[in-house]
């Protein structure tokens, strides 16, 4: 199983490394090692998110997020976006913006690639941190039948009930961050405004077509993903959901490639570790699925999620104050930590709930995982 999830990624750190060490001797190589380790720090809650969606979509859809899905994360959010930024921000074209990368240069020196690309991080910073706040607010909004905190997920399921709470609080959210933090509070509401409209916009058409999707599907005995379980988004519905965990995987690349910087100012460097790093959440995020791993430890999306509010929280407030990568990370790994035991506990207490999860997973019965979740969360309560 190791092997088979991790075989490409593997590969592909073996292939880098080596790249690394001919082209740029020593430096480069440890340089591409930090950034991959990096990568993997601050994206694991962004490989469990990756792997509740994915499992909605049918198999081709899944192995294009896995293939299409990988050369976009890493040609276009390593190499090509960090460009785009600067181009734009700095009035460059193109051929410009890819004279003035591979220049080089410090962060604090003025006119640099890195500089510039650092200018840019407040808007950066709130169009990714209102995406992801926008994806925190509505999961922990939402009343389910398994809850990790019970005494903080209740209520604010029942306050969820609400129409809009979501946006409004993010908005609210939005208009602090840019009087209180931004030097120029304009950009921010821009950004962060289209940060918004982004995940209303993709989340609210892949539901859209994930629904219509269901509905043609059942009738006409559609792909399922095994006996027991919902209809695999297709089509339209599952190239939404693909265009979804793209701009999430984006919102989720945002701090680690601006901290890269900080590390080196070379953009191929920069993209070789953390295009290794991005490979190894796409192999975490198989490897979750073909485990079953979220079913059986049921608390690691609530962990996932939490993790997300703190990097929302986090780019925000790095308008101002810059927060050290490490901290992200750690913050993000306590979560996930925190879940992974909590759920290996309630495990413990009650073995009956994981043979019913692995009896739903494997044998034919009547109930949906809907239903199952319904009836293990009303065991657990």
């Amino acid at each position: 199983m190791i092997i088979k999830t991790f075989g490409w990624s593997f590969a592909v750190t073996i292939i880098a490394l080596a790249g690394a060490l001919f082209l740029g001797g020593p430096t480069a190589l440890a340089l591409v090692a930090i950034l991959c380790v990096l990568e993997i720090s601050l994206s694991f809650d962004n490989a469990v998110v990756n792997a509740t969606i994915l499992e909605k979509m049918n198999a081709f859809w899944q192995k294009m997020f896995l293939t299409v899905g990988i050369l976009i994360a890493v040609f276009g959010m390593r190499l090509l976006f960090p460009l785009l930024i600067v181009g734009v921000t700095a009035g460059l074209n193109p051929v410009e913006a890819v004279n003035l990368a591979r220049e080089g240069g410090p962060i604090d020196q003025p006119g640099t690639y890195a500089y510039l690309l650092h200018e840019a991080h407040p808007s950066i910073a709130a169009f990714g941190g209102m995406f992801l706040m926008m994806l925190f607010l509505d999961f922990i909004f939402e009343d389910r039948d398994i809850q990790w905190l019970h005494w903080l997920e209740r209520p604010l399921a029942k306050i969820g009930k609400l129409d809009q709470l979501s946006v409004v609080i993010a908005l609210v959210a939005l208009v602090l961050a840019a009087e209180l933090l931004a030097k120029d509070a304009g950009e921010v509401m821009v950004a962060g405004g289209l940060g918004i409209v982004t995940y209303l916009l993709v989340n609210g058409l892949g539901e859209l077509f994930e629904n219509a999707g269901e509905d043609a599907s059942e009738e006409d005995g559609a792909e399922r993903s095994g006996p027991n379980q919902l209809v695999k988004a297709s089509g339209k519905a599952a190239f939404f959901l693909f265009m979804y965990l793209e701009v999430l995987d984006a919102s989720f690349s945002f701090d680690g490639v601006i901290g890269a910087f900080a590390i080196t100012q070379d953009i191929f460097i920069i993209a070789v570790g953390l295009g290794v790093g991005a490979m190894y959440i796409r192999s975490m995020t198989v490897y979750l699925i073909r485990k079953g791993t979220l079913k059986s430890y049921v608390y690691l999306e609530h962990g996932a999620f939490w993790a997300i509010g703190a990097l929302a929280t986090i780019l925000l407030i790095s308008i101002k104050t810059e927060v050290p990568e490490v901290v992200t990370g750690l913050i993000g790994v306590g979560f996930i930590a925190a879940a992974l035991v909590s759920s290996i506990l309630r495990n413990r207490r009650h073995p009956e709930l994981v043979e019913e999860i692995h009896a739903g997973h494997h044998e034919e019965t009547d109930a949906t995982p809907a239903e199952t979740d319904a009836a293990v969360g009303a065991r657990q309560q």
